[in-house]
């Protein structure tokens, strides 16, 4: 029996359920509380219907309040000529909804959205009438709550009236959103399609910062994705993981692209292991089908996905979301604009606190670098007056935009200054360098190279295996390699350092670091050898270096390695890619001063094929290392 054979066997059963539109909003008393199903789940005909009874009816009830949390419809309760009848209150600022709140039409209600479901039991915020969209009953009565149950669950629960629109195309979906049509005292049968969520194409810097994110995230993962452009653009980098599960407030197309991939299977969960599990869901009709009657997703209320003790327990969580400002200490607002208000504090911060507790979890805050076609700069010396603290210092692990990814956890104020400066739009770093000085965040001498000769040369990032099997990473340093640098050098034994800088000093101050760290990649190349560890930890086991001499057309070479990993044919992966960089750029030959009783130096450029001139003096070889044409790496 199918559900309108089932509905119209209800309707004999319950007729009293089965009551005129304008009957069923006769019940709406002045002052009531209508709460309205989210998002995709919004029971379009119900609302239109409901603004049109009031339109026909002006004097029928005057300043009832209308909850939600977030409407893709065209909200019409917020016309101005509907003031006296309908205020919004809701707990997330959205496109239809945003300038009422902002000119004092309608009001936001900041909170998390784990807490609402208790707002509604404890009667803080009572619930007169709900109205809401389900699918058609089963052969048991049950109906679905379908795409929304986030806090729609509850809401039915605490209601004094609940007005369901019952709909052939909603889907039934496995979880905890079904209720009995006992429980429902009005049902208005209408079928229409849902309304669908398509987030915008992305352009390149989208698909760079998504690139960036899925690097972060490991195998095995259980991830949460905020919704938006750019966490669509992640879900679409993910296609060549294995085992993810998902934990989220909100499913998409891409997170069901996934599934159907094999991509998503959650098989490594450590709670509900097998399920996808969700509170709601914005896609489109392919993902509407997917879900229904799906065994593998299960939809539960809002306050057990976004509860952050439950998402604590989540081996690998990891909370993937989007800001609009982020400061230079690591606090950031995805909320309000200074004192305008844009969207509301949502899920995020449920889940990156969460997340943050997690065994294994991770944080990643991803957004471009500016705004307003490049004029506005997303990293900030300090929020703007007014806005949001959505996330505090302590809730972001990673932020990531186009230009790259900067760690913030367990990092210093200074640290974290250079690492999110170093991410930033290239145009604005030079006024966040200066701010950030009068701010004392960073050294006052802190050395900078401002626009493409202090950018840092990404592409130049390569990896290699050395003679004895070790994997390196080699990449030009950056301007915040300051501390690995400083651990390296502390690192060195006498000997190295001797050997190195002819010198017994051992001191390496700021002063003297910057001179590494700090570099102009037209006049100088500075090549880590890395080795990354867990949380994508790096330590520096090798550093080469050469200066170029413009006048003649060639460089000085410099390289140490750390006594530990000497002899395991690091050196020669370095000085390999110097040579590289080096006849890449044109030059001519490489010099070099060694001292003579460092026999594994001079052994290192013999080895490497090239044409050697010495000269000696004084305890040093000063040498001139000559390229053939078959050094080419």
């Amino acid at each position: 029996m199918d559900g309108k054979s089932i509905l119209h066997d209800i309707k004999s059963t319950y007729p009293e359920k089965f009551a005129p539109e304008d009957k069923i909003f006769g019940h709406i008393h002045a002052g009531d509380r209508i709460f309205i199903g989210t998002g995709c789940g919004e029971p379009q005909y119900l609302v239109q219907a409901l603004v049109d009874y009031v339109k026909n009816n002006p004097k029928a009830f005057f300043g009832t309040e209308v909850i939600h949390v977030w409407t893709l419809g065209v909200a019409p309760y917020t016309d101005e000529r509907l003031q006296e009848n309908f205020r919004l209150d809701s707990f997330f600022v959205g496109d239809s909804t945003r300038n009422a709140v902002n000119r004092g039409d309608a009001d936001y209600t900041p909170i998390f959205i784990s807490a609402v479901p208790a707002l509604f039991r404890r009667k803080i915020v009572p619930i007169d009438i709900a109205m809401i969209q389900t699918s058609m009953p089963d052969k048991h009565g049950y109906v679905s709550l379908g795409v929304s149950v986030d806090i729609v669950k509850a809401a039915t629960e605490e209601a004094s009236l609940v007005v369901a629109q019952a709909n052939a195309l909603m889907p039934r979906v496995h979880g905890d959103g079904f209720l009995h049509i006992k429980d429902i005292d009005f049902v208005v049968p209408h079928d229409e399609p849902l309304l669908e969520y398509r987030p915008e194409a992305p352009n390149d810097i989208v698909h760079s910062i998504a690139r960036y994110v899925a690097r972060i995230i490991p195998d095995g993962s259980t991830i949460q994705v905020g919704y938006g452009i750019i966490p669509s653009a992640v879900i679409s980098q993910l296609e060549g993981k294995k085992n993810l599960g998902v934990h989220t407030e909100l499913l998409s197309d891409g997170i069901v692209d996934l599934m159907r991939k094999g991509v998503v299977d959650n098989s490594k969960k450590s709670i509900d292991p097998g399920k996808t599990v969700a509170s709601f869901c914005m896609a489109t009709r392919s993902t509407y089908d997917f879900i229904d009657d799906n065994p593998a997703i299960e939809f539960k209320t809002v306050d057990y996905t976004n509860n952050p003790l439950i998402i604590a327990r989540v081996n690998n969580m990891t909370a993937i979301n989007s800001a609009m400002e982020v400061d230079l200490t690591g606090q950031a607002t995805a909320e309000s604009l200074g004192g305008s208000f844009y969207s509301g504090i949502g899920g995020q911060a449920d889940f990156m606190r969460g997340a943050v507790m997690a065994p294994g979890g991770t944080t990643i805050l991803a957004l471009p670098s500016t705004a307003i076609n490049d004029t506005v700069s997303r990293i900030v010396p300090s929020l703007q007056e007014g806005a949001g603290v959505t996330l505090t210092r302590g809730d972001v692990h990673y932020v990531v935009t186009e230009y790259g990814i900067a760690y913030l956890h367990g990092k210093s104020i200074r640290e974290r200054t250079m690492d999110l400066i170093s991410i930033a739009h290239p145009k604005f770093r030079p006024w966040l360098i200066d701010e950030a000085k009068k701010r004392r965040f960073i050294y006052p001498d802190q050395s900078f190279i401002p626009g493409k000769k202090g950018e840092y040369p990404e592409g130049l990032e390569t990896y290699r295996t050395t003679k004895t099997g070790l994997r390196i990473l080699l990449r030009p340093v950056k301007i915040t390699d300051e501390p690995l640098l400083k651990e390296f050098f502390y690192s060195l034994s006498d000997e190295s350092m001797y050997r190195r800088f002819f010198s017994a000093r051992r001191d390496m101050p700021h002063e003297r670091l910057q001179g590494f760290d700090v570099v102009d990649y037209t006049r100088k190349m500075v090549i880590l050898a890395v080795i990354e560890g867990q949380d994508h930890q790096e330590t520096v086991i090798g550093l080469g270096q050469y200066d170029i001499n413009k006048d003649m057309h060639t460089a000085e070479v410099a390289l140490v390695v750390r006594d530990k990993y000497q002899n395991q044919g690091v050196g020669s992966e370095i000085l390999s890619y110097l040579t590289y960089l080096a006849r890449r750029q044109g030059l001519l030959c490489f010099t070099a001063e060694v001292l003579m009783d460092n026999r594994p130096m001079m052994a290192l450029f013999e080895r490497m094929g090239f044409d050697i001139e010495r000269r000696s003096g004084e305890g040093v070889y000063e040498l001139c290392l000559r390229f053939r044409p078959e050094i080419l790496t």
